[in-house]
């Protein structure tokens, strides 16, 4: 019975396409009607930094709620809190203040939405009788999709229609979710779990997290990677894309080359990942994923050439999340998945509010170019972890996932 899993697929495909059209539509937005990057910064901020509290103690809440139903109130909020940027934009105007508390409250209400959704998964997987390996690797490369189709049209309709279209999309795509999660999927029951309380459950997720050390050092590369990844995406591109590419669909072909490469990339993987060295694997595509993508804009290479490396450092990353997914689902137990997930994704976004103010403030300090560099040598400290820690050779045993 593959419905249900196909059905998470595809809502959570809606999610990420309206995700990809607000984080592009956003930044745009301001610097259309402040011209100031620090602005712009500071949006990222209200975009990232309720993640991080969401996800630091929503995971729980999902426990408690359920995961069916958490991801459909999640999105249902999500949707209304989103749809109302563009109706008041459009009727009785939009202060900057005001965008940036409405930011602040979208994204505290959805990301319990992608945690339940991700939780979901290993027995949505195990009723449609689908290997976890393959099923993390589809649900990533359905992500990667998403942002591949959302990308190129976010940039097309900043173009033609304005960011206010881009956001009523993102409001609708969330309400769609949540109706093919009601009606599709079916209740999922982990199981009799012990609890403490909420705060006892909380600490519960915390202390796995900190008791598996080859997930400390993952998570400690993520969180790294996640803060340049926001100042990349929300601060440097659209900077790209208006002072030297002159051009909004440069914004979006970028990230757009990104998530192609990437869908490659994880189908590539799932049929043949299994008979690759898992520890230099991911590695090299971290490596990979990371460092060249924004080198290139910095050495001032010629468009094309930097779509060309955008969708190489995708297709490395194709392979990262379907690893790190499978460890998860190996390690952690059924009654703990959600605050476990949670607690990984609070840590993991930990620093990506600090992304936007530190790629914003640094542009205008030093330029657009040096930031690059600056970005670029981070990102290679960042990949050391797996070709020299100890705790990382555990990748190279077998992997005992469960199908």
């Amino acid at each position: 019975m593959r419905r249900p899993f196909i059905t998470l697929l595809a809502a959570n495909a809606l999610s990420v396409t309206g995700n990809v059209l607000s984080m592009l539509a956003v930044p745009w937005f301001v610097l259309e009607s402040t011209g100031s990057a620090g602005l712009t910064g500071l949006a990222a901020f209200a975009t990232t930094f309720p993640i991080v509290i969401s996800a630091a103690f929503g995971g729980t809440l999902v426990d408690l709620l359920g995961f069916r139903w958490a991801s459909v109130l999640s999105d249902l909020t999500s949707g209304l809190v989103v749809l109302a940027i563009p109706a008041l934009s459009l009727t009785t105007g939009l202060s900057y203040p005001i965008l940036l508390l409405l930011l602040f409250v979208r994204w505290l209400a959805a990301t319990p939405g992608e945690t339940a959704r991700k939780a979901m998964l290993p027995d949505l997987s195990a009723l449609g009788r689908v290997r976890i390996s393959r099923a993390t690797a589809a649900y990533d490369g359905v992500n990667r999709g998403a942002t591949m189709v959302g990308a190129p049209l976010a940039g097309i309709l900043i173009l033609w229609a304005g960011p206010s279209t881009l956001l009523i999309v993102d409001g609708v795509t969330f309400l769609l979710s949540a109706l093919l999660i009601s009606a599709g999927v079916p209740h999922i029951d982990t199981g009799e779990r012990e609890s403490g309380g909420y705060l006892r459950d909380l600490r519960d997720g915390l202390t796995f997290l900190w008791r598996d050390r080859l997930q400390v050092s993952a998570t400690g590369m993520i969180v790294v990677v996640n803060m340049l990844d926001t100042g990349v995406t929300q601060v440097l591109l659209a900077l790209y894309a208006r002072d030297v590419a002159g051009d909004p669909r440069a914004f979006g072909l970028l990230t757009g080359g990104l998530g192609a490469g990437a869908v490659a990339g994880t189908i590539v993987y799932g049929a043949a990942g299994g008979r690759l060295p898992t520890r230099l694997t991911y590695g090299w595509c971290f490596l990979i994923a990371g460092v060249p993508r924004v080198l290139v804009l910095a050495l001032g290479a010629p468009f094309p050439v930097a779509l060309g490396v955008a969708a190489l450092s995708g297709f490395a990353a194709g392979a990262i999340n379907p690893i790190l997914g499978v460890i998860q689902f190996d390690r952690i137990p059924a009654r703990l998945r959600a605050r476990a997930l949670s607690a990984m994704t609070a840590a993991a976004y930990a620093a990506m509010p600090l992304g936007g103010l530190l790629a914003g403030s640094l542009t205008e300090l030093t330029g657009l170019t040096n930031t690059l560099y600056a970005f670029t040598s981070v990102y290679l400290i960042a990949s050391i972890p797996p070709f020299v820690c100890r705790a990382w050779r555990e990748l190279d045993q077998p992997s005992t996932a469960k199908t």
